[in-house]
């Protein structure tokens, strides 16, 4: 079982710790990027745009259907937050018109 250390007090028969020796490294510089010809460029964007898959029709109308459906969603939520924030200020603004 380790004694526990007390403040103040130094134990006794320990070693003192040695700090390691500090080692350099060298970094090389990095090598500039090779230019791509433009005929090169062009047969990979060819390449790049082969692996575009486009959405079907259907797809497609799904998700117009599903943008409309937000867009009334959104509509009839803010229009009822409007209709309320417009009475609660009439009635506040009403008060002392009494």
């Amino acid at each position: 079982m380790a004694k526990a250390k007390t403040p103040g007090r130094r134990q006794t028969g320990a070693k003192p710790q040695t700090v390691p020796a500090v080692q350099t490294v060298t970094v090389d510089a990095p090598t500039p990027k090779k230019r791509t010809s433009l005929p090169q460029f062009a047969s990979q964007v060819r390449a790049e745009a082969r692996k575009i898959v486009w959405p079907s029709r259907k797809e497609t109308w799904i998700t117009s259907v599903m943008v409309f459906i937000m867009v009334l969603i959104a509509t009839v939520f803010f229009w009822v937050v409007d209709a309320g924030l417009t009475f609660a200020s009439r009635f506040i603004l009403g008060i002392g018109n009494n």
